[in-house]
């Protein structure tokens, strides 16, 4: 299990023309993935999904907050303990080509960390082109076929699963899929998928699943959490579902209504929205994040920062856990899980003002489309 608790990142930018200046990637994300369980992030380029994601694999490290692992701070140890707790978060990357080193086989790309799992287990190190063999079954390849080959000679789904392939073969207890399908042909996303979604009933192997793709999040973690991340803020979060069909912050409104709909099949939602201007990081925003763009914004929305509450407890709330400072916010969301369980998946958002609206396609009846 994988418990964030206020996981902040801060990066220094210093620009020939702009200066020195600080960039806030990650702002207090909170969540709990379950052993067996599915986390989605959904957010636009630039929101600090990837950033994510390399903290949780240990790429990436964090300026304040906790990280625990089977019950384990991960702050409170020296780097060469915290790897035996990261070998068992392994990352699916976005490019299945860059991801691998194309002067070495698929063979000598999966027989390295093999050979060293054996050593660590126990087991016969001689026996890694059996369990090499057994992996790219599993993910759905012929072993012949593929282990003798280097990566220009696959096509972009076979890599893609060579690289899950690699990552199972330290035994994982969660994959971090980050935009697995992005660069992958549209008619092999669906294996890819499907592969994620199996291995999670098969293997038990939780699941953190980072995409812009509102409809791959929805797929791939079903019955899990989604959580929409703005500028490294959660603003909105609870089970897949609820979040898509009953999203209450204008900024989970306009991702939502940015998903092409099948003409002739669906209608565009009633209530679709979109941001008033495009992303300017460089200006300042003491209350809401979103407040420069969103379409529903008030004159509260500039001064006062509102932070995840239940979405039964209104918008009052969120303004007086805005008002007490940033340095409450960790302790406000603590708080908010204490009371419902920590790793509930109950909708939750940080708006002073939500509101549900209809922005998902809907579907037409066939009387109607006939007619």
């Amino acid at each position: 299990m994988i418990e964030a608790r206020g996981i902040t990142r801060t990066y220094a930018s210093h620009g020939a023309f702009t200066g020195a200046r600080t960039v806030q990637a990650l702002r207090g994300v909170d969540f709990t993935l379950p052993a067996g369980g599915a986390v989605s992030f959904i957010g636009e380029s630039g929101c600090g999904k990837t950033t994510l994601g390399k903290i949780l694999t240990g790429l990436e490290t964090f300026d304040g907050g906790e990280l625990v692992v089977d019950g384990v701070e991960l702050s409170r140890l020296k780097p060469r303990r915290r790897a035996e707790y990261f070998r068992r978060i392994q990352m699916i990357h976005q490019d299945p080509y860059s991801a691998l080193n194309p002067t070495r086989p698929i063979e000598a790309t999966l027989g390295a960390p093999l050979r060293m799992r054996a050593r660590q287990t126990g087991a016969d190190p001689a026996k890694w082109r059996e369990r090499a063999s057994e992996l790219l079954t599993l993910v759905g390849l012929e072993p012949e076929a593929v282990l003798p080959k280097y990566p220009h000679q696959l096509s972009g789904g076979q890599r893609q699963r060579v690289v899950i392939a690699r990552a199972l073969t330290v035994d994982p207890q969660v994959l971090i899929a980050d935009e697995a399908v992005s660069m992958i042909d549209v008619s092999m996303r669906l294996g890819i998928l499907g592969l994620l979604r199996d291995l999670r009933s098969r293997l038990g192997i939780s699941l953190v699943f980072i995409t812009h793709d509102v409809a791959t999040a929805r797929y791939v973690g079903e019955g899990g959490e989604l959580h929409v991340i703005y500028r490294g803020e959660v603003v909105e979060r609870g089970l897949t579902d609820d979040v898509i069909l009953t999203p209450v912050h204008p900024y989970t409104q306009c991702l939502l209504s940015a998903v092409p709909i099948m003409r002739g099949l669906e209608e565009p939602g009633p209530d679709r929205t979109a941001p008033t201007r495009a992303l300017d990081e460089r200006s300042p925003t003491p209350g809401c994040l979103f407040e420069p763009r969103c379409p529903f914004a008030t004159e509260e929305c500039f001064t006062t920062h509102p932070t995840l509450v239940p979405l039964d407890a209104g918008p009052a709330s969120a303004a007086r856990t805005g008002e007490a400072g940033a340095g409450t916010d960790t302790a406000a969301n603590t708080d908010a899980e204490t009371d419902t369980g920590a790793g509930t998946a109950e909708h939750q958002h940080a708006c002073l003002h939500p509101q549900a609206r209809r922005v998902v396609g809907v579907e037409i009846e066939v009387g109607a489309a006939s007619t």
